[in-house]
């Protein structure tokens, strides 16, 4: 039986789609037995992280190299995640912007990247590493 109160006790998952482009991985990420909160914008993954902390966030790595100081928008996100020892990130990103990449992870904790095309097996496994964190 699925109680109300079981589902508050499920790890919290922020998804955050940008440009997609790749599956749906709602399934993925509920049969890893999380609860899934998806956006469309860092800027509104950060106003949901001024509302609760998840335990595990799946952003994109774009990279934008228009930006003068820094690689992302996500920087700006990771900035207030790194206050949130719990929780832990799983980045997609383009393997052409690996080095940028580097970049990011070197000022900030990532729990794990996974390059292009997302191999759902492999970000199944990601999820159950992040929870065992």
């Amino acid at each position: 039986m699925n109680h109300p109160a079981s589902q508050a006790t499920k790890p919290r998952l922020l998804s955050i789609i940008e440009l997609g482009g790749y599956p749906n991985f709602t399934p993925v990420y509920q049969q890893a037995g999380y609860t899934v909160e998806s956006v469309a914008s860092v800027r509104r993954a950060i106003a949901s992280l001024k509302k609760a902390s998840p335990d595990v966030i799946v952003a994109e790595f774009n990279y934008q190299s228009d930006f003068r100081d820094r690689t992302s928008s996500l920087e700006s996100l990771l900035a207030v995640v790194q206050r949130m020892p719990h929780t832990r990130v799983i980045l997609f990103y383009e393997k052409e912007h690996e080095h940028q990449l580097v970049k990011l992870t070197s000022r900030f904790p990532i729990h794990e990247a996974l390059s292009y095309p997302i191999d759902s097996a492999r970000l199944g496994q990601s999820l159950h590493r992040a929870a065992s964190a």
